[in-house]
């Protein structure tokens, strides 16, 4: 019995082969950018190369939209291939929280 459609793709009800921890969905690229935004400052070269997420603009302003207050910085960056382009750089916001 085939359990793929003419392109390969697994039909209605058959597992992925596809591990959730390599998920490449809009959510997954959120957490992975959230989580490394918390270590520090990420361009958007880094994050396609780094993250894998090759939009991240539109990951930055779907956490935004969430609440999380992210600063862009704009900066220049030499990309693999050797050309400078002028990108992204995204901070993190903390809240700072007084003692009164």
């Amino acid at each position: 019995m085939d359990t793929t459609n003419n392109k390969g793709a697994p039909l209605n009800g058959t597992p992925s082969k596809t591990p959730r921890s390599n998920s490449n969905s809009a959510h997954a690229q959120r957490q992975r950018l959230l989580e490394r935004l918390k270590i520090a400052p990420i361009d958007t070269v880094t994050a396609r190369r780094e993250l894998d997420i090759l939009c991240p603009a539109a990951r930055v302003l779907e956490l935004r939209r969430r609440g999380h207050k992210i600063e862009t910085i704009w900066i220049e960056r030499q990309t693999d291939c050797g050309k400078v382009h002028r990108v992204a750089l995204y901070v993190l916001q903390t809240v700072e929280v007084s003692d009164e």
